[in-house]
């Protein structure tokens, strides 16, 4: 049962619009604050709390270091005190909002298909967990599991950042104060277990714990307790196993048919990670996140204390033909189908016509616009439309250690495609991959040289090129030229078909009350994009389960939509229809300044 209420005020402050969780240290509830803005507030009771959460002076752990630590992979500290409710003191924190959602359910909702959303995950853990390593007092999180990485959305791409740090604890407190009540074992070191002698490398145990898990979809060194051992044991059975099941091979199945850029460095780093001796782990957050990125070498070697199976790899075919219904897959949106139908799709199924008058068939073009907003999903609806095969391409896909390397995959690349033709290249994210010669950090001349040579005339080969992007403005100006990436297309929110079509799909099969109306339930939840409605539905579904009225109904919708808001906004959209002018050669119209006739 949750203690506040929705619509009690806090402190004269805050205003309870929701329940989370219920945790094991706290309840965590979204809240809004007299200045209008959401932040998370999480409530604690005094009493309940393990004595070792507290610090000598009888301050809450938590709160104190979540007030001193400032980090952009960390959740932010806005407030805390004390409140009286029904008669009983409480300690509450409040938290910046993040408009996402947790690695945990990300997982849930979509199982993690590239090394390059990994690596893009765990760079943000690791440099939090450096930032909390290096203070002067250095701060152990203690508890990095899936639950407590949270994916903030409200930026084009998504950004970790560590939340709950009910068990963080000093790295120069003593080992006693280590409480493993309500932890997650599995994601816990060994010596942490055995002797409560946590360290930097224990956090980053944790860390090659959630890497696994993140690319194979199960824990490492799983172990099941029934209720019966539970009740008799405790968590003494859970340990016993759990450190004996280590002392076993870590088996790594076979994922390269379903993770994209998949190799073997990522067995290596996680071998290191898991490592039993804190020796021969990763030393420093530092060390881990560089070799994450390629940048220190690891050995083959593995430690006596960690022996490893890897399943045979199977090479994943990399052109594709897609198989689906093409456009009439897209609810609404009809205005860009007809854009692309005409300027592209009939070129490319009629050459004949165009090549009478001497011209070339299209090389390619350029979907833009905010983030979540299908770019991806319209250009595999594309390549169904087309009947061509399609292979998309993320960054770390040209990414290599070697001078030129890029350069080489690039080549390869196209030259698949053309043995392949007819043939879509889907170049994502495409600003990462060919920046602005001129405004860009590191040279990237060579890249940039090497894909205008190969994007021209591909079309006369049979390979269309379609990049995508929130940032176009970053993209190198050549790509964009006439003869390359010359349509450009702008994608917008989902519109008012589109939106109605998506509350359809997602509300399907749950358990529906009557008298749903998806037509009013997309006019209020105009330029909310895809990844929104989703959340909204999933929202609904746990608030029928947690207040246990059995069914989602109309009511409960619009509740949710009322306290959920868009990920992108306004200021945001306007922001994007300035470029779609400057990407269309319209001028800003100036005020006039005067009266009117």
């Amino acid at each position: 049962m949750q203690t506040l209420q929705k619509n009690t005020i806090l402190e004269k402050k805050y205003t309870v619009l929701l329940f989370i969780k219920k945790g094991g240290n706290a309840e965590t509830y979204r809240v809004k604050g007299t200045d209008g803005k959401l932040y998370f507030l999480k409530l604690f009771n005094p009493a309940k709390l393990h004595h070792t959460a507290f610090d000598k002076n009888g301050n809450l752990l938590e709160i104190e270091f979540l007030k001193k630590t400032k980090h952009e992979n960390i959740a932010s500290y806005k407030d805390c005190g004390e409140v009286i409710v029904e008669g009983k003191k409480f300690l509450y924190l409040v938290l910046n909002f993040i408009a996402g959602e947790t690695l945990a359910e990300r997982m849930t909702r979509e199982p993690i298909s590239t090394v390059y959303d990994i690596r893009q995950i765990l760079s943000g853990v690791l440099n939090g967990l450096q930032y909390l390593h290096s203070l002067p007092e250095p701060i152990i999180h203690n508890e990095i599991t899936p639950q407590n990485i949270m994916l903030d959305l409200s930026g084009g791409t998504p950004k970790a950042k560590i939340i709950d740090f009910g068990y963080a604890r000093s790295f120069l407190q003593s080992s006693k104060t280590y409480n493993r009540e309500g932890l997650n074992l599995h994601f816990v070191s060994s010596e942490c277990i055995t002797a409560g002698t946590c360290s930097p490398q224990s956090d980053l145990f944790s860390v090659g714990a959630v890497m696994y898990q993140m690319l194979f979809g199960t824990q490492a060194w799983n172990v099941a307790i029934s209720n019966y051992e539970t009740q008799m044991s405790g968590d003494t059975a859970v340990i016993e196993k759990l450190l004996q099941q280590r002392e076993k091979p870590l088996l790594f199945p076979n994922v390269a048919d379903r993770i994209v850029d998949f190799d073997n460095l990522v067995l290596k780093i996680i071998t290191k990670a898991l490592q039993t001796d804190t020796e021969k782990r990763f030393q420093s957050a530092q060390e881990f996140l560089q070799t994450l990125n390629g940048e220190i070498e690891i050995a083959d070697a593995v430690g006596a204390n960690l022996r490893v199976r890897l399943e045979q790899k199977t090479d994943k075919p990399k052109m594709q033909k897609k198989s689906g219904g093409g456009f009439s897959a897209i609810a609404g949106m009809q205005a860009l189908k007809n854009m692309l139908q005409t300027d592209v799709i009939d070129i490319i199924r009629h050459p004949e016509e165009y090549k009478k008058h001497g011209l070339g068939l299209p090389n390619g073009m350029l979907l833009y616009g905010p983030p979540g907003c299908g770019k991806t999903f319209f250009a595999e609806r594309f390549a169904e439309e087309t009947d061509y095969n399609f292979r998309k391409i993320i960054a770390s896909d040209l990414a290599s250690i070697y001078v030129h390397g890029t350069q080489e995959k690039i080549g390869k690349i196209f030259d698949e495609a053309r043995q392949n033709a007819p043939a879509i290249l889907y170049f994502d994210e495409l600003d990462a991959m060919t920046p602005d010669r001129e405004n860009a950090q590191h040279s990237y001349g060579s890249e940039v040289n090497e894909f205008l040579s190969q994007l021209d005339n591909s079309g006369d080969s049979g390979v269309f090129v379609i990049g995508s992007t929130n940032k176009p403005q970053l993209i190198d100006k050549a790509i964009l030229r006439a003869g390359r990436l010359e349509k450009h297309f702008y994608v917008p929110p989902p519109d008012f078909e589109a939106r109605q079509a998506m509350f359809e799909i997602y509300l399907k099969n749950r358990p529906l009350d009557f008298g749903i109306d998806y037509e009013k339930l997309a006019i209020l939840t105009e330029n909310y994009v895809s990844g929104d409605i989703k959340l909204i539905v999933d929202e609904c579904s746990r608030k029928v389960i947690r207040e246990k009225t059995k069914r989602i109904t109309m009511e409960t919708l619009e509740i949710v939509i009322k306290n959920q808001r868009p990920t992108i906004s306004l200021d945001i959209l306007q922001k994007y229809e300035k470029i779609k002018n400057e990407m269309e050669g319209k001028k800003e119209e100036r005020r006039r300044i005067g009266f009117k006739p």
